[in-house]
């Protein structure tokens, strides 16, 4: 972990600060931001706390967003036109375990004790070039320890979706989780399901796309019974199936512009990887993902469960066998379906040496061969107005069933992709079906 050095704040943070300061409003830096730059880490987002009133922010700067002012958060945007969010020193006056009534005028450590880990309650003055730290969040960093503020059984009362961040910080930046905030989060995973479904899966979606090695994370929320009150299903599943997670072979996120949603997809598709369509649609329609995310998960596990068997035997697939899972999986996403296989079966560890070393090089002339040979009927040359004009085939069932008669001929023999071949051979398909 690294001095107060690292803590450098963006400008428009400082200058937000300083002109809160100027106006007789104390004001300090707290949260993630303070505890990334303590442990090293990059952070983009720096809140600011301060004892300035909702409506008083409102006032000093010119252009400001009402991100949650009924719990005293404005946001501020700079002169770039970035947002910074503002926020009141508060305690809780009630709270049900989802939503919390807050009253402004509290003292910055009494707005420092109602956070959540001791990690996340630390503070930073710009001015002052001073950290605030109260409850010894900088000491748990150095010694990689996760502890709640105060009372941890109090603290997931308050807020159950605590039990699952701690679960998420711990994976993330390697703590180990102390005794009493163990036992706090085991005994509130009873209590999970009055979370909504929102907020279970927005914190399983952090999980995969901020946790390196995602399996830590998720393996707590099974041995600690979160994964067993919110995703019974996933419950069930060996270690070694979320363990898959990690296996996906797939850059960090910040490596590659837009990749995040894709990786985060792909490791949530090796996790169910062997469950049916079904299986897999049901328990990601449950929590709310989007139908297009939902299609294109369940759409990925399902097709490499069924790659799955015939990767893990010593021979690997001819040409038209990889055609036909490309057909399947469609071609855009049928590299995806592939890393997601091969991470199913890493986790599980039954491969032998010499076929994974094989691995690489069958990856690469599978997908060239996906995005080379024809396995979509698009990709046929002839179409619907053709078999409707020259072959007589009206419109409707059978000429759907014709179409993928000819594509399913054709991923077996890339040859066959020519008019008069497949002219004829519409012709004798639409005997057959006729018969």
């Amino acid at each position: 972990m690294t001095g107060t050095a690292r803590l450098e704040p963006p400008e428009a943070v400082v200058q937000i600060a300083r002109k809160l300061e100027e106006a007789g409003h104390e004001t300090w830096c707290v949260g993630g931001a303070v505890r990334d730059a303590l442990l090293g880490l990059p952070s983009l987002d720096w809140d600011l706390a301060t004892a300035a009133r909702p409506e008083q922010v409102r006032r000093l700067f010119r252009r400001t967003v009402p991100v949650g002012e009924k719990f005293g958060t404005i946001g501020v945007l700079d002169d770039k036109g970035v947002l910074h969010e503002v926020t009141t020193f508060r305690h809780d006056v009630k709270t049900d375990g989802r939503h919390a009534e807050v009253e402004f005028g509290a003292s910055l450590d009494e707005d420092l004790a109602r956070r959540d880990f001791t990690v996340n309650a630390i503070a930073w003055s710009p001015s002052q070039q001073r950290l605030h730290d109260p409850f010894g969040g900088q000491r748990d960093l150095g010694s990689r320890r996760l502890r709640a503020v105060g009372d941890a059984a109090q603290r997931m009362q308050e807020d159950r979706l605590r039990a699952l961040r701690g679960l998420r910080f711990a994976g993330r930046f390697g703590l180990q989780i102390d005794d009493a905030t163990w036992r706090a989060t085991v005994s509130s995973a009873s209590a999970l399901h009055r979370l909504s479904k929102e907020r279970v899966q927005q914190e399983l979606v952090k999980t995969l796309e901020q946790v390196r090695v995602a399996s830590q994370s998720l393996l707590l929320w099974k041995r600690s019974g979160a994964l067993r009150e919110l995703l019974p299903v996933l419950d069930a599943r060996p270690d070694w199936q979320l363990r898959a997670a990690d296996a996906v072979g797939w850059p960090d996120a910040s490596a590659v512009e837009g990749i995040a949603k894709r990786r985060v997809q792909v490791r949530l598709a090796a996790v169910l990887c062997g469950l049916t369509a079904r299986e897999s649609t049901r328990l990601l329609t449950d929590i709310r993902l989007s139908n297009r995310d939902v299609s294109r998960v369940a759409h990925l596990a399902t097709v490499a469960g069924r790659i799955r068997p015939v990767l893990g035997q010593g021979d690997l697939p001819d040409l038209p066998v990889v055609r036909g899972w490309a057909s399947e999986a469609r071609r855009v996403d049928f590299a995806d379906a592939l890393r997601v296989a091969m991470a199913s079966l890493v986790a599980e560890g039954n491969v032998p040496e010499p076929v994974r070393v094989r691995w690489p090089g069958f990856y690469r002339r599978a997908v060239r061969c996906a995005w080379r040979d024809p396995i979509e009927i698009s990709d046929l040359v002839v179409d619907g107005e053709d078999l409707m004009r020259s072959a007589g085939i009206p419109a409707g069932r059978e000429l759907g069933e014709v179409l993928r008669g000819l594509l399913v001929w054709v991923v077996d023999d890339p040859s066959r992709n020519t008019r008069e071949l497949l002219m004829e051979r519409a012709r004798t398909l639409l005997a057959s079906f006729s018969g």
